[in-house]
């Protein structure tokens, strides 16, 4: 099968569940106005995205060359994108915020809450840091009472967003952390041990480098609080380092929450390290946000590059690889002029740093195509030349365009060239943002991409392996019912198509059969070439024993990952995607399903 005839397969193979998407999600319906396909949409999107080019008389070129880059599903925009472009809908093209610092007070709590229900009614998914509210019973001298501690007023976000989602409003997503020196962090790991309890929260543990030197040499850990530098810490008590990180583990393994953020490792290599600290992600993980910043998210379907699949011919164009994340770059940077903000706070930050995250989906699935097994070392060399590639021509997009338009208003031009990852790039690369400067802080993210993958007639989503070559999954509905559909893996269909019933390969893995170690590793090889952060999630056999587990988080510790999440499947966590007949009883946080696309 060539190039084209592969492409042509991604074009015209609709799935139902694939036409259930984009009509229930991505089909602009005004009344009298229903588009009638995906090509519709990509062209809505694309005549909207190229109206933010500075010269007018150049929007009808970059339309065309937008629209080439959503055509055959090459690049798949962050689902807000698809959903809100070109529309008269007043929301967010941002799929996701981080949202202000919430101030210790009953009024600074309840001005948070309102801003984040602001927020997610016009699209945006929220991330907070609980971390500035006071423990259990920590007095309130104002009024003479006790506080009942941050996951207490955690219950009321749940309740706003439970609340958005019976009226309609696209279902919410929130990321929720803790520091790992809070007083109330042992409440705070259990807190979705109890059924039902913050079901619309994912949960992290914000962890330090001193914390981890701490478990290292069996020490005894500081409690404290405030937290804030400029004010007198008050240690409120000591634990056992060992054992509050042995807390984290177990709960993660028997309920697959909290998961982890390294936060020492976001915050020293944050290309914005001189004016921001960060201590919280979107929902999903992928991009570490300071207070009020934005996810403006794309992704390459690696699946749209394979020639030749399953043949001892097959390849991937690189040249047009390259050409793609040239046009992506450009596009998500006019997303950032053409998006509305549902709080000044939330544009101001956007169009001072003008973050973008571009990433992959497909990988698994490409690598089937290729003839390559998952988890193999020759798998984690692929991805690595891939996602250097897209990193090193989107940082030269980005001063391409600096040079066409100005650098994002937050450059200091010797701090960010001081910036660690800034450093690790190509000498010519650092040499020409020396000279010319840069438009986007950050460009390359790794996004779950779990709806808009079953956009593109179910590729593989996100650098996930295959969850399985034949799924069920339930597909949650407007009336906020939910409908079953089972779901054949993309590459498998191909294979199918070309081979009928023949046995399939032994590159063909599902993600039970790659190791955790394995998935670890391919999670490592990505991360020196992503400035934002990787979604991804560890999965894990029920039976692998939990010294085992332990082990992977030192492992992701130490080989320098930014934030590590792990499932592993049993009666208590259950996942929105199975393999028989049987279907989820309840949500949890590593479903595909929480992702706020």
């Amino acid at each position: 099968m060539s190039s084209m005839a592969a492409n042509t397969a991604t074009t015209n193979i609709h799935t139902p569940i694939s036409k259930k998407i984009w009509s229930n999600k991505y089909c602009y319906n005004a009344g009298c106005i229903k588009e009638s396909g995906i090509e519709e949409t990509w062209r809505r999107v694309a005549c909207a995205i190229a109206k933010s080019e500075p010269e007018p008389s150049k929007s009808s070129f970059w339309t065309n060359r937008f629209l080439g880059i959503l055509q055959n599903f090459r690049f798949l925009p962050g689902g807000r994108i698809l959903a809100g472009a070109g529309t008269d809908k007043q929301v967010t093209l941002f799929n996701c915020f981080v949202m202000g610092r919430i101030d210790d007070s009953i009024g600074g709590i309840f001005d948070a809450l309102r801003q984040g229900a602001i927020t997610m009614q016009q699209g945006g998914g929220v991330g907070y840091d609980f971390s500035s509210l006071r423990p259990k019973g920590f007095p309130t001298q104002r009024v003479g009472a006790t506080a009942s501690g941050p996951v207490s007023f955690m219950r009321i976000w749940d309740t706003m967003c439970e609340t958005l989602l019976s009226t309609g409003t696209r279902r919410g997503a929130m990321m929720a952390t803790l520091r790992c020196d809070h007083p109330d962090i042992e409440d705070f790991i259990i807190a979705k041990q109890e059924a039902h309890a913050l079901r619309h929260f994912n949960l992290s543990v914000l962890i330090s480098d001193a914390f981890m030197q701490a478990v290292k040499n069996n020490q005894s850990w500081p409690l404290i609080f405030p937290l804030e530098q400029d004010q007198y810490n008050k240690t409120v008590c000591k634990v056992d380092a060992v054992k509050l990180w042995q807390k984290i583990i177990r709960a993660t393994y028997d309920y697959a929450e909290p998961g982890v953020l390294f936060s020492d490792h976001i915050n020293n290599n944050n290309n914005l390290y001189y004016r921001e600290h960060i201590s919280c992600t979107n929902p999903c993980g992928e991009i570490p946000l300071p207070p009020y910043g934005a996810c403006d998210l794309g992704s390459i379907n690696l699946t749209s590059f394979v020639s030749k699949p399953f043949t001892s011919s097959t390849s991937l164009d690189f040249d047009g690889l390259g050409n793609t994340v040239k046009v992506a770059v450009r596009f998500l940077d006019n997303v950032i002029d053409l998006s509305h903000y549902p709080l000044p706070e939330q544009k101001e930050q956007a169009q001072g740093s003008r973050r973008i995250g571009l990433g992959i989906t497909g990988l698994a699935d490409m690598l089937a195509m290729l003839g390559v097994r998952y988890g193999d070392p020759s798998s984690m060399k692929l991805a690595t030349r891939i996602i250097s590639t897209i990193c090193h021509t989107a940082y030269r997009t980005s001063i391409d365009l600096a040079r066409e338009r100005g650098v994002f208003p937050y450059y200091e031009k010797d701090a960010f060239l001081e910036s660690r990852f800034v450093q690790s790039l190509p000498t010519e690369i650092q040499e020409d943002i020396a000279k010319y400067g840069i438009r986007n802080s950050h460009l390359i993210a790794i996004a779950p991409t779990g709806t808009i993958s079953l956009l593109a007639n179910n590729i593989s989503s996100g650098i996930e392996p295959v969850f399985d070559f034949i799924q069920r999954r339930r597909i949650l509905q407007e009336d906020n019912s939910y409908l079953e559909h089972t779901l054949e893996d993309y590459a498998y269909r191909l294979w199918k198509q070309q081979y009928g019933d023949m046995k399939l390969p032994a590159y063909f893995v599902n993600s039970y059969q790659v190791t955790p170690e394995e998935h670890v590793d391919m999670q490592a090889a990505l991360q020196p070439y992503v400035d934002n952060a990787i979604s991804k999630t560890i999965n894990i056999p029920h039976d692998y024993p939990y010294e085992k587990y332990r082990l992977l988080y030192e492992q992701a510790y130490n080989l320098g990952l930014k934030g590590f999440t792990a499932f592993r499947s049993n009666p208590v966590s259950k996942s929105i995607l199975q393999s028989g007949t049987d279907l989820p009883v309840n949500k949890h946080c590593c479903n595909i399903e929480r992702e706020a696309d």
